[in-house]
């Protein structure tokens, strides 16, 4: 399991910061980086404590109800998910597009996604998919980096160019695929054409097979709040259906919700 680091803006805070908690959530999410029931040991190491520090934290959460244990291994339990959904009802974006997507897949007949920025990486946070459509994968909380993905060059189009130069820089742009863009001038090139295009296409870099096509979601202001986008298997949908039959539909969808964005 590898090592979950913190960035050094991680200690911000001053007085304000407290430390326990913030070990606490270090462990708390290293449990969805290994599908498998951990060891304290385990734990402990990758979150770089104490072993005695990373028990008495798992007690700690086995005690509020998140974590079951044998006695050796531990695992999280379905309570968890009482935090995804507090964060799912209270989500403007989500409570508003869910509906929109509902209907954008049914038009489409194809996968749809709503997307958020998350540091280096996107977040899926709702999605809807048609009944026929076998899905895969992409579910809520899954995540891509933001670099190589359609939904993340549209969220990182919110930024000046300077910004997005330097986002580029930071992340480790580890190609995902054969066909992964990691050419720094050429990313930063293709990230700015996108923006003035108003939306991305990224075919087989994000995952192997797949392409996808993304817009912004913009609030009344202007700002970009999200990103839509659909995908589907290469063998099946080609680039040109994408821009032809998807763009509209999704261009569409982000305009319905712009006045309903505060």
């Amino acid at each position: 399991m590898p090592k979950l680091k913190r960035s050094p803006d991680d200690t911000r805070g001053g007085t304000d910061f407290i430390e326990s908690l913030d070990r606490g959530l270090r462990v708390f999410e290293l449990f969805g980086a290994d599908p498998r029931p951990l060891t304290a040991s385990d734990l402990a190491k990758a979150a770089d404590l104490p072993r005695a520090t990373a028990r008495r934290i798992l007690f700690t959460l086995e005690r509020a109800g998140y974590v079951a244990s044998d006695g050796k291994l531990f695992t999280l339990t379905p309570r968890v998910l009482t935090l995804a959904a507090s964060y799912l009802s209270s989500n403007q974006v989500v409570t508003i597009l869910q509906p929109v997507l509902d209907r954008l897949s049914s038009a489409a007949q194809e996968i749809s996604s709503l997307a958020v920025l998350d540091g280096k990486d996107v977040i899926f946070i709702a999605r809807s998919s048609p009944a026929r459509v076998f899905s895969s994968g992409i579910d809520l909380g899954y995540r891509l980096p933001a670099f190589c993905s359609s939904v993340g060059r549209v969220l990182l189009g919110r930024f000046s160019n300077d910004e997005i130069e330097a986002a580029i820089n930071a992340a480790s742009l580890t190609p995902m695929t054969p066909y992964t863009v990691t050419d720094k001038v050429l990313l930063l090139a293709t990230i700015v054409t996108d923006r003035e295009k108003g939306y991305s296409l990224v075919d087989r870099e994000a995952e192997p097979g797949f392409r996808s096509i993304a817009v912004p979601i913009r609030r009344y202001d202007g700002t970009i709040a999200a990103a839509i986008n659909m995908g589907a298997h290469v063998d099946r949908v080609s680039t040109g259906e994408m821009i032809d039959r998807f763009l509209p539909l999704l261009k569409q969808a982000a305009d319905s919700v712009k006045s309903q964005l505060l």
